[in-house]
């Protein structure tokens, strides 16, 4: 009975963790997106949810982190996701078939991310910090799909050239997003599609 009551307690706490960070991020996004990010700190960021500032460095280590949505937890769970894809399935496809998982959860956030894209557009400074975040979560996804393949150079650089290219088709996909009123789940669909088909170019128009 003691072990059933400290699992209860340690899944309520993951999820007032969870709520936390979230509401942190929202916060910081509402906040830049209306001062700008040199008019908001850390404190305003934590104040309007409540906490100490300390208890906002236990989530991000400054507030441009705060802005990124970008989840160590969040990363690990794509990875596992990847891992049960059946193996005789090729890379790309697999990659297909995470990156879809993800659009539907995106999509359930869209008015977060849609607030995310304007306050980058606003503040170019954020790109740079995206991009090396990402270039990190970039290596350890083409491990994982490096894992999926025969082992050797070949394998490595297929990963490699794969994950870029997955990565980029989904990018594209949620610019697209941010412009239109289309579920991002057909979007990534339909970049995938062309990719699978050698990207040709579109027809002309009738």
């Amino acid at each position: 009975m003691t072990i059933v009551d400290s699992t209860e307690e340690l899944g309520r706490r993951d999820r007032k963790k969870l709520e936390t960070r979230a509401a942190l991020e929202r916060a910081a996004l509402t906040l830049v997106a209306e001062r700008g990010l040199a008019g908001v700190t850390v404190e305003d960021i934590a104040e309007a949810v409540d906490v100490s500032s300390r208890t906002f460095f236990n989530y991000f280590p400054s507030k441009e982190d705060a802005l990124l949505g970008r989840s160590p937890r969040a990363e690990a769970e794509l990875i596992e996701r990847l891992a049960r894809v059946p193996a005789e399935v090729s890379a790309l496809a697999a990659l297909r078939s995470v990156l879809l998982e993800e659009a539907e959860r995106v999509q359930e956030r869209r008015e977060e991310w849609l607030l995310r894209l304007k306050v980058f557009e606003q503040n170019p400074s954020l790109l740079l910090k995206l991009f090396s975040g990402g270039a990190e979560a970039e290596r350890r996804l083409v491990t994982a799909v490096a894992g999926r393949l025969p082992e050797g150079p070949s394998g490595t650089a297929h990963a490699e050239l794969v994950t870029a290219v997955a990565l980029t088709a989904f990018r594209v996909a949620v610019l697209r997003w941010s412009t239109v009123d289309t579920p991002l789940a057909g979007l990534v669909d339909e970049v995938f599609s062309r990719v699978a088909e050698g990207l040709p170019d579109p027809n002309p128009p009738v």
